[in-house]
């Protein structure tokens, strides 16, 4: 599968330290091999087909379309505003 990373995930990214960013990243490979992975879950109470998979202290919000893993946000765990963009 493809991997397509939106502006707000990119601009997460980049402005994180090499450790996370590594995590993240391979985090992100990996769904791109198993975009159903056992951490990975479905959304309620968002638009369809919305899924995330949680890493260490970081959450990512992903949707599957076609052969493309589209990751749309990046975001601290314990933040509830990465599912507050999804409204």
């Amino acid at each position: 599968m493809q991997i397509d990373l939106g502006r707000d995930a990119y601009k997460f990214l980049k402005n994180l330290d090499p450790k996370q960013f590594k995590q993240i990243c391979m985090k992100i490979w990996d769904l791109a091999g198993n975009p159903y992975p056992n951490d990975s879950i479905a959304l309620k109470n968002s638009p369809e087909g919305y899924r995330r998979a949680s890493i260490g202290e970081y959450r990512i919000v992903y949707r599957l379309d076609e052969e493309i893993v589209r990751i749309d946000y990046i975001d601290k765990r314990n933040d509830d505003a990465v599912y507050k963009r999804l409204k």
